[in-house]
């Protein structure tokens, strides 16, 4: 099995955040959440979660930046396609205000 690293992104347009949200609608987005956490279980192989404020570091220094990455997990599958649907009408965007899931291939890294 191949591992993906899936990236849950938002929006530049969408500001809103679960503060903004109403309580009931965040808890059936958990509740569904949790049921697709629990449905591939076998498929996740690093739970993830959300991430905070970025900052970049390059060769111009340290800064702080912004980016449409919300949170990330990782997951395995037989190729790409499959692995992408896995995230076919999930949560991040199916109740939440998520924009979509980013799937890309975990690359072995080269050697000689």
């Amino acid at each position: 099995m191949k591992q993906f690293l899936a990236l849950y992104t938002g929006s530049p347009d969408n500001q809103m955040g679960p503060g903004d949200m109403d309580p009931a609608e965040i808890g059936r987005g958990m509740q569904a959440w949790g049921q697709w956490m629990a449905d591939h279980a076998d498929k996740v192989v690093v739970e993830g979660g959300p991430v905070g404020k970025t900052k970049k570091a390059s060769r111009a220094g340290i800064q702080d930046i912004r980016n449409l990455v919300a949170g990330f997990v990782v997951v395995q599958a037989e190729d790409h396609a499959a692995a992408a649907r896995l995230f076919e009408n999930h949560p991040h965007f199916a109740i939440f205000p998520g924009e979509g899931v980013e799937v890309m291939e975990c690359l072995p890294i080269p050697t000689q």
